[in-house]
């Protein structure tokens, strides 16, 4: 039987703004840390970096790992297993071909990383169910399609472009989903790219951000409380 879920929830974060144009992920991961992990994290930035491998090309994957090292409870969902070879050539992937062999590596790991994937597309309310349940969400969007309905304009605004160096349709863009309100039908996120605050977007919206061609409806949930 599904559980009745509050008709809003919002789960507190310590908001924290990227510093760079590429580490909108790993500012995610920073908000779902404790204090004294916190400090490691920032103290060992380029180191993290470095071990992962990534540098300064993050994919989801990467973020799971991450994850794992600091002890959080996570599930990737993913429509695509590996690095999506019909993104090779598109602008936003430039380092596609740099990235492919560290990325398959490290999704034929995951299982015995004890990092659970599942390929798996799944609706909004999958979403809400989740955020009513157990906690945050680290969800890749299309920054080109967010915004947050308490601005005054309902589109990007020139601080995300800015701080994105946005220039092509795509650039994936790393948010936490933290919350929602169905009385008015929106999520609630925090956006790394912003000051602290919390934006709302609809529930249609956010689906239309999140499965933007080259996101492969990418989404980490977080297991802050276990039924």
């Amino acid at each position: 039987m599904k559980e009745t879920l509050p008709n809003f929830i919002e789960h507190p974060l310590v908001h924290f703004r990227q510093r760079f144009d590429w580490d909108c992920g790993l500012s995610c991961i920073f908000m779902l840390l404790g204090r004294s992990e916190r400090r490691q994290f920032l103290n060992d930035f380029k180191d993290i970096c470095r071990s992962g491998g990534f540098g300064e090309s993050t994919w989801t994957i990467d973020l799971c790992y991450l994850l794992k090292d600091f002890g959080i409870k996570h599930k990737y969902l993913t429509t695509t297993f590996g690095a999506n070879p019909s993104h090779l050539g598109k602008e936003y992937y430039k380092c596609f071909n740099e990235d492919e062999i560290r990325v398959n590596e490290k999704f034929r790991n995951a299982n015995f990383r004890g990092i659970s994937i599942e390929t798996i597309s799944v609706p909004y309310d999958y979403l809400i169910q989740h955020l009513g349940c157990h906690g945050n969400i680290i969800l890749l969007t299309s920054a080109s399609l967010l915004y947050c309905d308490l601005c005054k304009v309902n589109k990007l605004s020139m601080e995300l472009r800015s701080c994105l160096g946005l220039k092509s349709a795509y650039m994936g863009h790393y948010i936490i989903l933290c919350g929602y309100d169905q009385r008015i039908q929106k999520f609630m996120y925090r956006n790394p790219a912003f000051k602290d605050k919390v934006c709302f977007m609809s529930f249609d919206a956010m689906d239309r951000a999140r499965k933007a061609n080259g996101t492969d409806e990418d989404i980490i949930l977080i297991y802050d409380k276990l039924l």
